[in-house]
């Protein structure tokens, strides 16, 4: 479909154009058509939806433009050089020097013809036209004494003729055509490019998974995307040209069309939680209408509540005090000894140790044994809890805050912990920016929360954890410097089990005697030769490792009595376990790579992170962590 249309109001110009739009190449590019006045009127109309721009002359262009809005017209105009062939022609004509010349013209068509005219010697009298309508009168005005020839568009020319008059026609040059064509490809491109990025809005908004809804000045529905409706259960056709208010009384229109900006009001609309954003569109100083955008919340605030249930279910109470630190060797003494000592007294601690060592049993004891045992633990795993919450999650936040905030907002943990303990796990996963948060909260003992301009005073201890060096996280740039040197008050270094062998067969002893009872089996014992073959393995799951796979051992044992040969067997069958930390395994047993073990697990748990942690013999968080860089996506929702 040709994307410009030439409407000729004459034969002579239709004939014209067809040449120049040769010369210029746009064969392909341009419909010509032979119309004018009413007629030409009406084809424009028809071609609104086909045509990004027209070409058309005189008193027919005049018409076009009043009449139709939608689409734009170039118009060829009159030039100094075609006046000046009209006057040269009024004069052979009349063979006269200063020939009686009446110009019948309508705005576009007079601009400086009378300083033309007196250049040239003409005696010249212009009737201005308003409409087509006024031809006829302008010409029944004409004395024959006063007027030797007219010039004019085609119809003045007709009728000035059919009145007994000599009469020339205003003709365009070749010039005058080809610029309006040229003018009108830089038109119909640029329209192009508009459709195109109008389109790309349009997919936007089709696709999106937002509500979104536009009004325009008279507060009607212009735009009612997909989302829109499965979220409002509406059809579209239903909205499409309706008042807003009529839909959604609830919403604060009004107002926007006051200036004001309306974000984060949440309504319960058909059992759904609903989060609404209204904003004015302004064009210049004018408000033309208002966009809304919503989207349901109920899956975020439900992830929230988990979240916080989770942390909730603890009752902010602790379940160990040191005692239930098991082992008798020196590493494990000494660890203990020192977190009895800091326990007494009221600065910040940090503990570093591998996975499975038992770092929040030391917090939990340190607590347990502090001036504040008799106010809250709160303990928050930094990894578990995804960024874009853990910060609302540490410090809370105020109404509209952020998508999904409740409407009376929410107390973080750290006002929770008012009193008490926070123990952040996993400290090296916080984002920078929750670092500087964190930062601050330790050096001016206040918080301030999300979307508020005030601070809230605590009185908090905090205990961080963590399973990495600290100082290496700091030189690759992940962990701030002054942070760590805030964290690093009181250390606690947790020796791994490799380092406490002689605690290996008193853990076992304990694991085997507490899983014996919970499962109900028949008293298990372990030969002499078999706690042997536990001390020289490695674990590298640390005491979480042994623990569990003593429980496995207990439940799936044939014998009553373990021998060396059945430790060897079931120590092998857990090298799956002890090969995580990212090593491939041996290619003559062909076993997977770490990637492989833990999707492998996954798919034999049904996607349970619990168990999946399980029996890779690692905690949720590490386990949160490898999936994370491994880009491995859990789609299953948790329950």
């Amino acid at each position: 479909m040709s994307k410009i249309a030439f409407i000729a109001p004459d034969k002579q110009l239709f004939l014209q154009g067809r040449r120049v739009i040769q010369e210029l190449g746009l064969q392909g590019e341009v419909e010509i058509y032979l119309a004018r006045l009413g007629r030409a009127v009406k084809l424009a109309n028809t071609l609104e939806s086909s045509c990004d721009v027209i070409v058309c002359r005189g008193g027919t262009a005049r018409l076009i433009t009043d009449s139709v809005s939608r689409i734009p017209l170039v118009e060829i105009p009159i030039t100094g050089q075609d006046l000046a062939q009209a006057f040269y022609k009024s004069k052979k004509a009349t063979d006269l020097e200063n020939p009686k010349v009446a110009m019948l013209a309508f705005q576009n068509m007079k601009n400086d013809v009378e300083i033309l005219a007196d250049i040239l010697g003409i005696n010249l009298s212009i009737y201005p036209l308003n409409s087509v309508e006024d031809i006829p009168t302008c010409i029944e005005q004409l004395s024959s004494v006063e007027t030797d020839i007219v010039i004019g568009g085609m119809k003045t020319t007709t009728l000035s003729l059919r009145k007994g008059f000599k009469a020339i026609p205003i003709e365009s040059g070749n010039s005058a055509v080809r610029t309006a064509f040229l003018e009108a490809k830089k038109i119909s491109l640029g329209r192009k490019i508009e459709k195109e990025r109008s389109q790309t809005v349009k997919a936007l908004i089709d696709y999106s998974i937002q509500g979104i809804i536009s009004i325009n000045r008279n507060k009607k529905v212009e735009v009612f995307n997909h989302a829109a409706e499965h979220l409002l259960e509406l059809k579209r056709q239903e909205v499409l040209g309706k008042q807003i208010d009529a839909a959604m009384p609830f919403l604060p229109i009004k107002n926007c069309f006051e200036g004001e900006e309306h974000l984060g009001i949440i309504k319960k609309i058909k059992n759904k939680s609903l989060i609404f954003n209204i904003a004015p569109i302004k064009v210049e100083k004018d408000i033309i209408g208002a966009m809304i955008t919503f989207q349901d919340i109920t899956s975020i605030q439900e992830m929230e509540a988990k979240i916080r249930g989770e942390v909730l279910s603890r009752k902010f109470e602790t379940r160990y005090t040191f005692s239930d630190i098991l082992g008798h060797s020196k590493p494990i003494c000494e660890a203990k000894r020192i977190g009895q000592t800091v326990s007494s007294v009221d600065a910040t601690v940090l503990i570093y140790g591998e996975s499975g060592t038992g770092k929040e049993l030391f917090a939990q004891s340190i607590h347990a044994e502090s001036l504040r045992k008799n106010g809250p633990f709160v303990a928050v795993n930094c990894a578990a809890i995804p960024p874009n919450l853990l910060e609302s999650e540490l410090f809370g936040y105020v109404e509209g805050a952020f998508t999904g905030a409740t409407r009376k907002g929410k107390q973080g943990l750290f006002e929770m912990a008012h009193r008490g303990t926070i123990f952040l796990d996993e400290i090296s996963e916080m984002d920078t920016y929750g670092q500087s948060r964190l930062l601050r909260v330790l050096q001016e003992k206040q918080v301030m929360r999300l979307g508020d301009n005030k601070y809230i005073p605590v009185d908090v201890r905090v205990i961080a954890a963590t399973n990495k060096n600290l100082l290496k996280v700091v030189e690759k740039g992940e962990f701030r410097e002054d942070l760590l040197y805030r964290l690093k008050v009181l250390t606690i270094n947790i020796p791994p089990l490799r380092k406490r062998k002689n605690d290996i067969r008193y853990l076992a002893q304990h694991f085997l005697v507490y899983y014996t009872n919970l499962y109900k089996k028949k008293n298990i014992e372990i030969t002499e030769k078999a706690y042997s073959q536990l001390t020289t393995y490695e674990w590298k799951g640390n005491v979480r490792e042994l623990m569990h796979f003593i429980e496995r051992l207990v439940v799936i044992s044939k014998n009553n009595v373990v021998s060396a040969q059945d430790m060897k067997e079931q120590l092998n069958e857990n090298v799956f376990e002890t090969n995580y930390i990212g090593e491939e395994a041996e290619t003559n047993n062909h076993l997977q790579s770490e990637k492989e073990q833990i999707l492998l697990t996954l798919r034999e748990t049904h996607s349970n992170i619990s168990q999946a942690a399980k029996l890779l013999g690692i905690d949720r968080s590490t386990l949160y962590r490898k999936l994370r860089n491994y880009e491995i996506e859990i789609k299953k929702a948790y329950k």
